[in-house]
């Protein structure tokens, strides 16, 4: 029976550790000492064994075994809390771990009391297996977000932000979650319901679960009562780390650790609102209706986009003459034209936006102004306000409704060029006229560019004879590689002479035919390289060498 490799093993500590608000580096280091027991899985596990109502069919896979042994180092941590063992023997602040007496508990083992009947058995351990275990794992995990030394800063960083954060919450999704997660890992809770059920009376909470709007008044007043109540026990800790996270929407328990150092603010960066500018523009063609504040208002977006100094420098930009405008004001027909020729050139900027936006200040701030003067607003903060609103319907709208994000539109493609090129390739685009195969297959997504114009050559060259294979089959090629850098044939083994190098080779499947049904169709007439694999009985290797060459691997 296949195992779990490393990271799919990180992965189930990952999700445990969250859950019960413990340091995920203990759970890898449990694995490490418990040479058992063994699983039905063929796994081995984490000294987890049944006890009390825990039955050995609930721990006798991984999963299992990384769930209960996160169950039983938060009881394990209780139990110690309620004898008095004074923080710092749980936890060393300056090294952002557990500290070396409550390693020496875990290594002793925990056999749970009977008033927790769901809690399993903790079995003993080697302690300095157990420790150097947890401080290999935890140096891997600061290693790769590279944290500072001394994280003696980090207590006083977390409540200086969760001080401040009912100030900031303004009911956006994430927000919530964030604070749900703060009251269900301070409260030792599982399930997001059962925080839920932990803030309103209990006739209140199927009305909170369908409408989390609720929640919001004592999600603030639970977090208000943080910082008094926090005596740093490492779930609290864990708790406040999980609502910085989730707050600032960070990959990772380390980023948010990382982040802690340099900024405290729990204000959001003005990018939380880009979603809902991006479909502001998106809409804008569709109720553009050439009056004179729309016209206005996007003339003033375009001239902040571009960091142009004027309206008159804006139009000439856009191909209008400022004076011309400026001399047809009594000329109706004159100034009609040169209305509708301003027209089509703003449209075409507002419709190039959402591809063209990089996130740069100076470009969200013209997006801004063009809303405040669409929306007739007398300050730049009432925009930013409305579209915080915007941003909350859109989160929270049904995929059909008006507050939904709009579907994007595509964006206009370049005539085809009559010759591809490294700099011209359109990754949308049939590699040849009317064919199948587009540069995007070829690219890997575009992740793996022709560096060459030799390397734009084969490819054409394979797509080439590859539609006359496609045509005979009758069916599409799946591709599961193509052009291949050198070191991603390194990677994944290929051949040191790979034609895949070249850019003139493709790997690919046919639904519902075989490998062997592929080759024996090609193989009369296929001019280059063409072959099959044991071990993949699906796959089909062609390449455009110019000579016949037929294998199987």
């Amino acid at each position: 029976m296949a195992t779990l490799s490393p990271d799919q093993r990180n992965y189930y500590y990952l999700i445990e550790a969250a859950r019960a608000g413990i340091h995920k580096p203990i759970l890898a280091a449990l694995y490490q000492a418990h040479p058992s027991p063994s699983l039905g899985d063929g796994e081995t596990g984490l000294g987890i064994s049944p006890a009390n109502r825990v039955s050995p069919q609930q721990v006798d896979t991984f999963s299992e075994q990384v769930q209960y042994a996160a169950n039983a180092i938060r009881s394990l941590t209780d139990s110690l809390i309620a004898r008095g063992v004074p923080g710092t023997d749980l936890w060393q602040a300056e090294q952002g771990r557990y500290a070396d007496p409550f390693l020496q508990n875990v290594a002793r083992g925990y056999a749970p009391p009977s008033s927790e009947p769901t809690t399993a058995r903790l079995e003993s351990c080697d302690y300095e297996q157990l420790r150097q275990a947890y401080l290999a794992d935890l140096e891997a995990d600061y290693k790769v977000e590279a944290l500072p030394q001394n994280l003696a800063y980090l207590d006083r960083a977390l409540l200086t932000l969760v001080d401040r954060i009912p100030e900031y919450y303004a009911g956006l999704p994430h927000q919530r979650d964030a604070l749900l997660e703060v009251v269900r890992v301070w409260r030792e809770l599982d399930t997001r319901e059962s925080a839920i059920a932990a803030l309103v009376p209990a006739d209140k909470v199927s009305e909170a679960i369908e409408d989390e709007s609720v929640l919001d008044i004592p999600l603030k007043q639970f977090v208000q009562r943080l910082s008094a109540n926090y005596g740093g026990y490492p779930h609290q800790r864990e708790a406040l780390l999980r609502l910085t996270q989730l707050w600032r929407q960070l990959r990772t328990r380390e980023e948010a650790i990382a982040s802690l150092e340099k900024n405290t603010s729990p204000e959001e960066k003005l990018s939380i609102i880009d979603p809902a500018l991006v479909a502001f523009v998106e809409r804008v063609p569709d109720y553009y209706r050439g009056q004179g504040s729309q016209r206005n208002s996007l003339t003033e977006g375009f001239r902040l986009w571009r960091q142009l100094d004027s309206r008159a420098s804006a139009l000439s930009r856009l191909g209008i003459n400022p004076d011309a405008l400026q001399a047809s004001t009594t000329d109706k027909a004159t100034m009609e034209k040169l209305a509708t020729q301003l027209d089509q050139e703003l449209l075409s900027f507002v419709r190039r936006v959402p591809a063209e936006y990089k996130e740069e200040d100076y470009q969200r701030e013209g997006l801004i102004r063009l809303v405040q003067l669409w929306r007739g607003q007398a300050t730049r903060n009432q925009a930013v306000q409305s579209l915080l609103e915007d941003q909350k319907r859109m989160n929270e709208a049904r995929r059909q409704a008006l507050e939904a994000a709009p579907k994007p539109k595509p964006v206009v493609i370049p005539k085809r060029p009559a010759y591809w090129t490294t700099s011209n390739i359109q990754l949308s685009a049939s590699i040849i006229p009317d064919g199948n195969f587009t540069w995007a297959e070829a690219t890997h997504g575009g992740t793996r560019m022709p560096p060459n114009q030799a390397t734009v050559d084969a490819i054409v060259r394979i797509a080439k004879l590859a539609q006359r294979a496609r045509d005979r089959i009758g069916r599409p090629f799946i591709i599961t590689s193509w052009y291949r850098p050198p070191h991603i044939n390194r990677a994944v083994g290929g051949a040191k002479y790979s034609r895949h190098l070249v850019g003139d080779a493709m790997d690919f499947i046919c639904e519902s035919l075989s490998g062997n049904q592929l080759y024996w169709t090609l193989e009369p007439w296929w001019p280059g390289g063409l072959g099959r694999y044991t071990k993949f009985p699906n796959l089909c290797h062609i390449d455009a060498r110019n000579y016949r060459a037929r294998w199987r691997n």
